[in-house]
């Protein structure tokens, strides 16, 4: 009997996470899949066909094939769809080297040092989660307006003569990413370092490796699975991104979050949006599958 409960809930516990897959990713994915290829009609909802399982089989195979793939064609036609994906890339890109070059040394100071103060190290990283991230993002904008804290702070210094422009302009939203998203970088980097043996650098160092490159040959190699994991983390929610890039950003700011916003309620096209929203994910989970089969087959080769 006992073995019986414990294969059973060996079982269960394998079927949750797929279970969950099915519910919360699958079957969404596919509702917006169907709508992308439907075709805009003014009424609600704005998509037609619209399938009623009561109309029976005929009536569903007939709304099979008002399915059209043109909604992929108007997005691959129109330049305002290319250029907002690859904006959209190359701002999350940039911003997640900038999060990278700024959290790696503080998880490697953290990591460094004592037992007794990693814990409260560890806190301070995790403390702006507990704020709400829309409130961040707005103290931001009472900081980088032109007559915003760090205009004030300049001229009182008498560093500038005149308000610096960062509102509305790509610096802003680099602000904003990198600091909403510098935890989620910190955090596996650190997980990363701190199961490092340290005592392999020492051992370089006295066989005559100096202190950078004993860093550049060791820790850094030995860290590539926390940064993949920090960059990953960070570039994949930066691509979406629709609240930094509408507040910190321009009108001209082009980002495929906001260009989706717009697609859904603006303009009420759902077949568009729901395309652009198939496409946005293909670009950024087929890449991430690749990668996670060249990473199964480097762990069996190293086996």
């Amino acid at each position: 009997m006992n073995r019986l409960v414990s294969a059973i809930a060996a079982r269960l516990t394998i079927i949750a996470p797929y279970l969950w897959l099915l519910v919360f990713f699958l079957v969404p994915f596919l509702i917006v899949f169907k709508i992308s290829l439907s075709t805009t009609v003014t009424a609600m909802p704005p998509y037609t066909p619209v399938f009623d399982l009561a109309e029976g089989w005929a009536a569903l195979v007939e709304g099979l094939r008002d399915f059209t793939h043109e909604n992929y064609l108007w997005l691959w036609d129109d330049p305002l769809y290319v250029n907002a994906y690859l904006n959209s890339v190359r701002l999350a890109a940039i911003s997640t080297a900038l999060t990278l070059l700024i959290g790696y040394p503080m998880a490697y100071a953290m990591a460094r040092a004592p037992s007794s103060l990693r814990a409260v190290l560890l806190m301070l990283v995790i403390l702006p989660f507990w704020t709400s991230f829309l409130i961040r993002v707005y103290a931001w904008i009472g900081i980088l307006r032109p007559e915003g804290l760090l205009n004030q702070f300049l001229f009182f210094l008498g560093v500038i003569d005149r308000p610096l422009v960062i509102m509305g302009t790509d610096t802003a939203i680099y602000i904003g990413i990198v600091y909403s998203y510098l935890p989620f970088m910190v955090l596996p980097l650190y997980a990363t370092l701190e199961k490092m043996d340290f005592s392999l650098i020492e051992a370089a160092q006295d066989l005559g490796c100096t202190a950078a490159g004993a860093f550049w040959k060791i820790t850094v190699p030995l860290s590539v699975p926390g940064i993949i994991a920090g960059c990953m983390l960070v570039f994949i929610p930066a691509v979406g991104e629709f609240v930094i890039p509408d507040l910190l950003g321009g009108s001209q700011t082009l980002m495929i979050g906001r260009t989706l916003w717009n697609e859904f309620f603006a303009n009420r096209d759902w077949p568009v949006a729901s395309a652009v929203a198939i496409v946005l994910l293909l670009v950024l989970v087929v890449p991430i599958m690749f990668f996670q089969q060249a990473q199964a087959r480097a762990q069996e080769r190293g086996r």
